[in-house]
C-alpha cells in the first residue's frame, strides 16, 4: 500500500490521535483529573501577579538599602553618593583604581556632565554616536570602560533596566569590561513588575529596541557548573546610586 494512499493516511491519523489521547489521559489520571473532566482545561484562578503582591511597597530607603544588598551578593559594586556633584570624582575615582585607558557613554548631557574629558585627559572618551552605530560598535568592542544612565532599578531583584535608543547604544552596557551605571535614587522600584507595566503601557508609541535587565557582573556557568565571570558581559559591575 502505497504512502500517499487517503486511506492509509486516514488510518495512521486516528491511530496517532488515539495514542495521544491514551497518553493524556494517563496523566491526567495520575493528576487526578480522569473522567469527564479529563479533556478540560484546568482552572487559573490567577492572571499575572496576586493583589497582595501588586499591593508590595518598601519606603524610599528601603527600596535603596534592599537593591545595594542584592546587588553585591550577585558579585556586583555599588556606592550612594550624595548629589551629581559628586558624581564626577566618584567615577573618576573607579576608573582610576581599575586602571582604565578608555571610555565610552551614553550620548546624554547627565553622562556629559560629568567632564570626564577634563578630569581624566589621559585617557580616550567616546561617546555613542547614534549616526554612525557601526563606528560606535567597534569602538566599544576595544573600550575598558561603558557609562551608561540606567532608566530604572529593582530593589527586590536587585536589576538595572537599560533601553536602547540612538543615544543610548546597548553596547556601551555590553561589551566593555567595566561597566559604570549611573542609578538617579527616584527611578528606584520596588517590583519588576512595576517596570514592565510601563513598559507595556508604553507600548502602543513603540517598545525600545533593546530592554535590558542587568543583574551585577556577567556570569556564565557549563554543564559542570564551571562558573566564569565577564564572558557574556562586564565582568565589573557598578551601580552608583545618586541622591
Amino acid at each position: 500500500m502505497s504512502t500517499s494512499d487517503p486511506a492509509f493516511l486516514e488510518k495512521m491519523e486516528r491511530e496517532s490521535r488515539e495514542q495521544q489521547k491514551r497518553f493524556i489521559g494517563h496523566i491526567a489520571s495520575r493528576l487526578g483529573r480522569g473522567g469527564a473532566s479529563e479533556s478540560r482545561k484546568p482552572e487559573h484562578p490567577y492572571r499575572g501577579a496576586p493583589d497582595f503582591w501588586n499591593r508590595y511597597e518598601l519606603t524610599h530607603e528601603e527600596r535603596i538599602e534592599r537593591f545595594m544588598g542584592n546587588w553585591r551578593a550577585a558579585g556586583g559594586h555599588t556606592e550612594r553618593v550624595a548629589g551629581w556633584e559628586e558624581l564626577s570624582g566618584v567615577v573618576t575615582r573607579i576608573l582610576q583604581e581599575h586602571g582604565a585607558q578608555s571610555t565610552i557613554r551614553q550620548d546624554l548631557p547627565e553622562l556629559a556632565g560629568l567632564r570626564l574629558e577634563q578630569h581624566l585627559p589621559e585617557l580616550a572618551h567616546r561617546v555613542w554616536n547614534g549616526q554612525d552605530p557601526d563606528a560606535s560598535l567597534a569602538s566599544a568592542a576595544y573600550t575598558d570602560a561603558g557609562i551608561a544612565l540606567v532608566d530604572d532599578a529593582v530593589a527586590y531583584t536587585g536589576s538595572l533596566v537599560v533601553t536602547s535608543s540612538a543615544e543610548k547604544g546597548r553596547s556601551v552596557s555590553l561589551l566593555p569590561n567595566l561597566l559604570i551605571a549611573i542609578v538617579p535614587a527616584e527611578r528606584m522600584k520596588t517590583r519588576l513588575g512595576e517596570v514592565m507595566g510601563r513598559l507595556s503601557r508604553s507600548a502602543g508609541e513603540g517598545l525600545p529596541a533593546g530592554v535590558h535587565f542587568i543583574s551585577g557582573p556577567s556570569r556564565s556557568s557549563d554543564i559542570e557548573n564551571d562558573l566564569t565571570i565577564g564572558v557574556h558581559g562586564p565582568g565589573i559591575a557598578y551601580a552608583l546610586i545618586v541622591g
